[in-house]
């Protein structure tokens, strides 16, 4: 967008010539001019429906069938922590993470909530994919990144 705004025009996919669109890489670029849960100025109502309709097949696929079953019946996903005894992460989709301890368990975190947004924006539930994955998988780094808060809010840097 930026590149239009000064007259220099960016290359631009052409399926009938091109093998390949180009290769997106959004994390090298800067994100905080873009307003909260939007994609960027230039993004139409067209672009957001095909870039949700294609996270939820992302996420469908990400999770299977009875993972995206359970999510669909409930509204979220627990996953017990492999590093801290009697505690459960729920996911839900568009949502911070809500910290679930048993009895007697405790939380390395002050508060109820980590916060953890997507470095560039992403459809909600392409994001409630990766991190579950996250969680699963790489629970440490989800620990060292989270930012605990107070209250439930939606993520800032999804649409």
């Amino acid at each position: 967008m930026f590149l239009r705004l000064f007259g220099r025009s960016q290359p631009s996919y052409r399926p009938d010539v091109d093998a390949e669109p180009p290769l997106e890489r959004p994390w090298l670029q800067r994100w905080g001019h873009v307003p909260k849960r939007t994609a960027g100025f230039d993004f139409t109502p067209r672009d957001y429906r095909d870039a949700r309709k294609r996270a939820r097949e992302v996420a469908r696929s990400t999770l299977g069938p009875e993972l995206w079953g359970e999510l669909q019946r409930q509204g979220y996903l627990e996953l017990r922590s492999r590093i801290f005894e009697g505690m459960t992460y729920r996911l839900r989709v568009g949502r911070r993470i809500e910290v679930r301890l048993e009895k007697g368990a405790r939380s390395p975190w002050p508060e109820r909530y980590l916060c953890i947004n997507p470095t560039y924006p992403l459809p909600e539930e392409e994001f409630f994919a990766h991190l579950y994955l996250y969680v699963r998988d790489r629970e440490e780094e989800v620990v060292r990144v989270a930012a605990p808060q107070p209250w439930d809010q939606a993520l800032g840097r999804t649409f």
